[in-house]
This record gives structure tokens, C-alpha cells and sequence, in this order.
């Protein structure tokens, strides 16, 4: 089979077109046959105005189409697309939406953040993992941060709070906002030390391919403090300049980091894992279980 997914996010919208395909021991391997990614930054719209202006709901329109002609020549079977933090805040987001349906015969849902999390737990990196370990997954996005606590073969929670990247460049986030989430992770981690951090997101990705670490090899904290400060001391430019960085990953880096030591400090991790996924991954997976229990 061969299965598409599509994220819209308050950073950037993305296609992955992936094939399934089910091994001799019972297995399924889900195998990258293409991933594109936009960078819409619907984020800096809704966050700031509460809408999608008629500039960037013009891109957004044109890339879903982009993406349609894509996923025609790789003759997709199915597609699963959904849109969140950004497209959740937006007043215009639902009408957009019914827009894009008419269109391009797509239909987006808009998830909630504990959907979001949902989503990205069903890449099902915990079945890999030692059951007596507590394990973390942190997936920071231009709107939002979702954070789901594994521990003793099962989940512990799942929450979604509004810090992302988009919203703290825009001064969006309050210090109220900062405290319930510390409160939040420190409460309900500290009967489940020690914790690892499980990192997903286009920010962490990218401070892991700089980092040049061994696949499988984690991110020590500390490292990730020394990104910062270098990093925050450098300006846009420089950091285009000095990694080779998009303009819109040279911006939201700094906050993402930001986010990332934060919630590692609160739950007493000092190393993250990053096993380069995220929330299309887990919308493939999801889709790929839907159409094997109708058939």
C-alpha cells in the first residue's frame, strides 16, 4: 500500500508519502518514498491576529494542490491529513478548511492537542523500549508542546500545553503558561525516575544532524545548553550562516531549545533521545491500521 500523510503546522506544512509493506515474520515496514515540507508560518497569522491572512491562505491552498499533484504520480491509495495548534486558534481556520475540501476533494481535520499526542505516540517507539525505564516523548511545534510519559509498560499521561516556538518569537506566551507546565512535569514525573527524553520535531532533528552524533546516540543535556547559548548570541543571519540554517528554522531553533532544556530540567533528564520522527509518521501508521482492519 501505498499511503500519504499530511501536517499542517504553525511552522510548516508537510507531505510524507510512504509504502507499507509486510515482512515474512509479520512486521510492517513503513518505507520514506517522499517527504516535503512548505513553511507556511500560518503561526505568526493566528497568533498574532487570531486569523489566516489572504496572503498566506492563498499558499496554504496552492501547496495542498502541490501536494495533490505529488501524491497522483505516486499513485497514493489513501491520505490521511490533519492541521494543529495554528489552524485550532485560527477564527477563518474551519471555512479555510471547507475551502481546501472543495478545491481539492482533500478533507483536513483539525485535532486537539491531545489527539496531537496521540498521533505522534502511535510511531510506537515504546515497544522498542525497556519496561523499566520511564521514557518521554517531547514533540515541540510552532504552537504547542505535547508530552507523553511511558513508564511501566503503559502510559502515564499525555498533555498538550500552548508553548511552541511561533508564539514565544511572537511574546505570546504567558509566565502563568511557564509555571502550570513546570508544575505539571515535575508533579507527575517525579514518582517515575529516572527519565528519558524521546525528542521529536524539525528543531531537534536539525540540532542532532549538527550535533554529527551517532544514530541511536543521545543528545546529553548539556550539549543542548551549549546550542543555546551560542546560538542565542548569534543573530538570524549568523546562525543561516554558521550551519547552514533555512530563515525559518534559523528563528524558531532558539525557542525550541528553550523548550526542550526546560521540560528535561523539570523531569530530570539529562539526555534526549532522537529517533527522527513525528506527527506525519504517526498519521501514516494510524491510516495504515485503518485500512488493514476494513480489509
Amino acid at each position: 500500500m501505498i499511503l500519504a500523510a499530511i501536517d499542517i503546522g504553525s511552522n510548516a506544512a508537510r507531505l510524507l508519502i510512504a509504502e507499507t509493506s509486510v515482512y515474512k515474520d509479520g512486521t510492517v515496514d513503513f518505507t520514506k518514498l517522499n517527504l516535503v515540507r512548505i513553511p507556511l508560518r500560518l503561526g505568526f497569522d493566528v497568533f498574532e491576529k487570531g486569523a489566516i491572512s489572504d496572503e498566506r491562505k492563498t499558499l496554504l491552498i496552492n501547496t495542498i494542490k502541490a501536494y495533490k499533484l505529488l501524491m497522483d504520480i505516486y499513485k497514493v491509495e489513501a491520505v490521511k491529513a490533519c492541521a494543529t495548534s495554528a489552524m485550532r486558534d485560527a477564527a477563518n481556520g474551519p471555512l479555510l478548511l471547507k475551502e481546501i475540501y472543495a478545491e481539492t476533494g482533500i478533507e483536513i481535520s483539525i485535532i486537539s492537542g491531545q489527539e496531537e499526542a496521540n498521533v505522534i505516540y502511535e510511531t510506537h517507539i515504546a515497544e522498542n523500549l525497556s519496561s523499566s525505564k520511564s521514557y518521554m516523548y517531547v514533540d515541540v511545534g510552532g504552537g504547542s508542546t505535547e508530552i507523553t510519559l511511558f513508564a511501566d509498560n503503559h502510559i502515564i499521561f499525555k498533555e498538550s500545553f500552548n508553548i511552541g516556538t511561533i508564539r514565544l518569537l511572537n511574546d505570546s506566551v504567558t509566565d502563568e503558561q511557564w509555571e502550570h507546565m513546570k508544575w505539571y512535569i515535575k508533579t507527575h514525573t517525579k514518582d517515575y525516575q529516572p527519565v528519558e527524553a524521546i525528542g521529536s520535531g524539525g528543531n531537534i532533528n536539525k540540532i542532532f544532524s549538527i550535533s554529527k552524533r551517532k544514530e541511536g546516540k543521545p543528545l546529553p543535556l548539556d550539549l543542548l545548553k551549549d546550542y543555546y547559548k551560542e546560538l542565542s548570541y548569534s543573530t538570524v543571519e549568523e546562525r543561516k550562516h554558521l550551519y547552514k540554517l533555512r530563515s525559518d528554522r534559523a528563528d524558531v531553533i532558539v525557542p525550541a531549545l528553550q523548550i526542550y532544556i526546560a521540560v528535561m530540567r523539570w523531569a530530570n533528564a539529562d539526555e534526549i533521545y532522537v529517533p527522527k520522527i513525528g506527527l506525519a509518521d504517526g498519521l501514516v501508521r494510524i491510516l495504515y491500521k485503518e485500512r488493514s482492519n476494513k480489509g
